[in-house]
């Protein structure tokens, strides 16, 4: 397919095809505009197409000399176009796109023009989705994407990896990350909200965040839920953050450990799909109300800093006491363990047990995931009630405490 993309008369009809059909997007614009007083027709971009291609085959200078000439066309144009109070300049950047056309295919593959191509009809036609948009737009998503970017793009990779102390077990560079994740997971929910899904952002947050962490996005939507009166909403979000929570679970266990995996298979998806029912039970209520989440008050702080920061540090203070219990008092047994390291960063544990560092049976590991799953299950809930402190809190604490007591019991049982 290449090969032939690449022969020289196939080049010539692409390279042709490509300006027939840009000339062709900018006739149809012009017609919907009404407008006449515009350069060539569909003919034209076919022409400076080819004419790319030949100048760019034959001698780089003489393709210069042809974009120079094309330049200076367009300028005594513009200089016609001013004179009439217009000053758009699309025109001119779609004509030097199409005639680039000819040294693209000739110095990069064919697939490199078809995708400019498909990327200047897809920018060309987004002026009426752009005018929806800047009725909604704050000057402000300009900083807070800064924010985002100095986060994760630029302090991140410069933190060391190792470490902190032998008595506190990470490292700042995850200490860092935990705060981006918790920020992200945040400002996904308030992009979410504001601009795509009006009255199902923070259920999407809910979802996206459970993937990577089920305890921060708690935290953070707990925190948001504060100042709410969207109850059922808040509470099915938190909700199935943990069912999404049991399926990455599973699937952690299915790559690393299939013997494990195949005894947690029955009480995740179980669990998972009970989990879901309450969520989606919550999230249905919620749209029966009219003043459900679309006429909440505008998101003041969507970054959550302040959350991030105390996630992170409650994450210092959860693995070093999960490392002194360990080092002290590491004998009473797995299932101890798992219960403990449930109140902090659950997959590293989980990862351990996949990869064999405890000697220990399958049922046994299995039963111990589901411990550690079922105590991160009642941290959530208290993280929930402290950061919310309403009833939202207390209804999303009630469903986390009795998944966390069940998934206990499944453990225990297994």
């Amino acid at each position: 397919m290449d090969t032939l993309l690449n022969q020289e008369w196939v080049k010539i009809v692409i390279v042709i095809l490509a300006g027939f059909l840009i000339g062709l997007d900018i006739k149809t614009h012009r017609l919907k505009k009404d407008s006449s007083k515009e350069i060539g027709s569909v003919r034209t971009y076919a022409f400076i197409a080819l004419m790319s291609y030949v100048f760019a085959k034959i001698n780089i200078y003489l393709y210069m000399i042809g974009y120079v000439a094309i330049s200076v066309h367009f300028l005594l144009f513009y200089y016609k176009k001013l004179q009439s109070k217009k000053s758009g300049i699309l025109l001119f950047l779609l004509t030097s796109l199409v005639y680039s056309f000819g040294i693209i295919i000739l110095k990069f593959d064919a697939w490199f023009l078809i995708v400019v191509f498909i990327a200047i009809v897809f920018i060309s036609n987004l002026n009426k989705r752009l005018k929806r948009f800047y009725k909604i737009f704050d000057e402000r998503e300009v900083e807070t994407l800064a924010k985002v970017v100095l986060l994760s793009g630029v302090i991140l990779p410069l933190l060391p990896r190792g470490n902190i102390h032998e008595l506190i077990p990470v490292s700042f560079f995850k200490v860092w990350l935990a705060v981006v994740i918790v920020s992200m997971f945040s400002y996904i929910g308030y992009i979410l909200k504001r601009y795509i899904f009006k009255d199902k952002g923070y259920w999407l947050t809910g979802i996206l965040g459970g993937i990577y962490s089920s305890t921060a996005t708690t935290i953070v939507l707990a925190k948001k839920a504060r100042s709410s009166k969207s109850t059922d909403l808040f509470v099915s979000s938190i909700v199935i953050a943990t069912a999404i929570m049991y399926l990455r679970l599973l699937g952690i266990a299915f790559a690393f450990n299939m013997d494990i995996a195949n005894n947690l298979t029955i009480p995740f998806v179980a669990l998972a799909l009970i989990t879901s029912l309450v969520s989606m039970f919550f999230y249905h209520r919620a749209r029966k109300d009219l003043n459900s989440n679309i006429n909440e008050d505008e998101d003041q702080n969507p970054l959550e800093l302040g959350t991030a920061f105390l996630f992170a540090f409650l994450f210092i203070a959860m693995a070093s006491l999960t490392h002194f219990v360990l080092s002290r008092y590491g004998g009473l047994g797995l299932n101890v363990l798992s219960f403990i390291v449930g109140f902090t960063d659950i997959d590293p544990f989980v990862l351990s047990i996949l990869s064999s560092k405890f000697s220990v049976s399958a049922q046994e590991a299995s039963a111990a995931i589901l411990i550690a799953a079922g105590s991160n299950n009642i941290l959530k809930a208290f993280y929930s009630y402290i950061f919310s402190k309403n009833k939202i809190g207390v209804l999303s604490a009630i469903v986390l405490i009795i998944l966390g007591i069940l998934t206990i019991g499944a453990g225990l049982i297994i």
